[in-house]
């Protein structure tokens, strides 16, 4: 009887927790943190609801958040970050070589987390697994490792961004490139502001695109060729910017589906963070943590005084 109780006091305070996520004034932390909190306290009642649902509302807000920017700013942002996009994969996968090696990490693991840090977090792990052959422990150790650290990022990097007194798209630019997955980078941009939203919504898009090319070179090295295909969302992304560039008499329209959208990127992080469960964190091994982290901190350093220096 108690067991029953609990359970269905975990599926109203799921439910509540939902609610409050779409009062106007949450913020994508505070959401984040809600869902962090509740996966601590009680076990989540509909996981793999909630993890299919977090996928499609984060896309369906990138989407929406398209409409809220006209395409020649888009092709302006994504021309210009293109080069750094590559060097910072680049040295992405090449550290993460050297710190897998250095700290007898399996190579699959290494190279799942070196992707996911390199390019998109969990769409790339998802994406590169079975092309490397990736166990399922593999890919899942990876996956919290890497989860794990866009939590700490979402909540972090505003912080940072106000110390060092970075500017919007300044901001933009570095949450793009130095965050993993979309949904903390779009979250952390959004804590900062809409300029610092539109900046690294495209930045980590343009990054994200590198699944392709990414996923075709590590097929060439092994046996399993998967197929690489572009997100479909990154698609309908520039879509949406083109018919904001095609029809701006309908701004009172595109204003009202971006703020929809910012709704939705606040929902999506509350089941995001509601998936940290205890079970994930203990997948997290000490050595494959210790990479992951001195790879990000390295990475996002970098690009930060490049940043604040005036070379990116």
């Amino acid at each position: 009887m108690r067991t029953m109780f609990m359970h269905r006091s975990a599926k109203a305070i799921y439910i509540l927790g939902i609610m409050l996520c779409l009062v106007p004034g949450v913020s994508p932390a505070v959401a984040l943190s809600l869902g962090i909190i509740y996966a601590l306290m009680w076990k989540n009642p509909w996981p793999r609801v909630s993890a299919s649902g977090s996928r499609l509302l984060l896309q369906s807000a990138v989407v929406g958040l398209g409409f809220g920017l006209p395409l020649a700013q888009v092709w302006e942002v994504g021309r210009d970050s293109f080069s750094i996009t590559l060097s910072g994969i680049l040295l992405t996968l090449t550290l993460g070589y050297l710190l897998g090696r250095m700290l007898h990490i399996p190579p699959r693991t290494t190279i799942l987390v070196s992707c996911g840090t390199a390019i998109c977090g969990g769409s790339a792990i998802a994406a590169i697994a079975p092309i490397v052959e990736a166990k399922n422990d593999e890919a899942a150790i990876a996956l919290a490792t890497v989860f794990t650290l866009n939590a700490v990022a979402l909540l972090l990097f505003p912080v940072l961004g106000h110390l060092f007194g970075m500017g919007q798209e300044q901001f933009g630019t570095w949450a793009g490139i130095a965050i993993h997955d979309t949904s903390s980078v779009v979250g952390a941009a959004a804590a900062y502001g809409d300029t610092a939203l539109h900046q690294a919504t495209v930045v980590k898009l343009t990054r994200a695109l590198w699944i392709v090319p990414l996923a075709l070179a590590a097929s060439s090295f092994s046996k399993a060729g998967g197929r690489a295909r572009v997100p479909v969302f990154i698609v309908l992304f520039i879509a949406a910017a083109a018919l904001h560039t095609l029809f701006p008499q309908a701004e009172p329209l595109w204003s009202w589906i971006n703020r929809g959208a910012k709704i939705l990127l606040v929902l999506s992080l509350f089941f995001v963070g509601s998936g940290l469960t205890r079970d994930l964190l203990q997948k997290v091994g000490a050595r494959t943590f210790i990479q992951g982290t001195a790879l990000w901190l390295c990475i996002s350093g970098l690009t930060l005084a490049g940043i604040l220096g005036g070379v990116i």
